[in-house]
């Protein structure tokens, strides 16, 4: 497989994007280190995690398979997951639920947006984060609102002819494989920013104490 992809993951935070294929043998673990720095930039902030698609469309259904995997998982406390098979977050419920996320009782959400899209045919498989929003339903020509402090897309198949058509008629099992590498990824790397934060929340008391030994 091709190196390149190996040390691609610290840039994301400095505006490179993080590319990789779902099929490179350490895909999960280059994309939860990715991820992980993605996290980390969240700070004390709540997270949301938006999936946007459909599951009308085998290829639009990237977004709302991975919501539905990562609602049944066990997650951080201040983590939300927006998006799934049954609630599906799309075109007509978009803005609404931007509104809705604003007016919930998350502190000022830190949002990563999960949208499937279509790409170069050398591409597809690719495993995509980006700093910046999400521009959703660019690649069908439809205008949305952007959202987002990260992205993370998926390039299910070719653009260029009949997007619609393409999408709905993308191969179910590479989708699933794509958002398996996903979900393993979210579920690894938002465990090591929780047992991050954990040391150093527990290890402030200590030093707080042993301060005041010293006075």
């Amino acid at each position: 497989m091709n190196d390149a992809f190996r040390s691609a993951e610290p840039s994301v935070a400095e505006g490179a994007p993080f590319r990789i294929p779902f099929d490179h043998e350490a895909a999960v673990t280059q994309l939860a280190r990715c991820l992980e720095h993605v996290f980390l930039e969240a700070g004390r902030r709540d997270v949301a995690i938006v999936c946007v698609g459909t599951d009308r469309s085998t290829g639009d259904a990237f977004g709302p398979i991975i919501g539905t995997r990562l609602q049944s998982a066990v997650l951080p406390a201040r983590v939300r997951v927006f998006g799934t098979l049954d609630e599906p977050v799309h075109a007509v419920n978009l803005a609404s639920t931007l509104d809705d996320l604003r007016r919930n009782p998350l502190r000022h959400p830190f949002i990563l947006a999960i949208d499937a899209c279509l790409g170069r045919f050398d591409h597809v498989g690719h495993l995509i984060v980006e700093k910046g929003p999400l521009r959703p339903g660019a690649g069908v020509k439809k205008s949305l609102p952007e959202f987002g402090d990260y992205t993370l897309t998926g390039v299910v198949n070719v653009c260029g002819f009949m997007e619609y058509f393409v999408l709905q008629n993308t191969r179910l099992g590479v989708v699933m494989r794509m958002t398996d590498v996903v979900v393993r990824a979210l579920l690894e790397s938002l465990q090591r920013v929780e047992l991050r934060r954990s040391i150093v929340e527990s290890s402030q008391p200590a030093r707080s104490s042993h301060a005041h030994r010293n006075l």
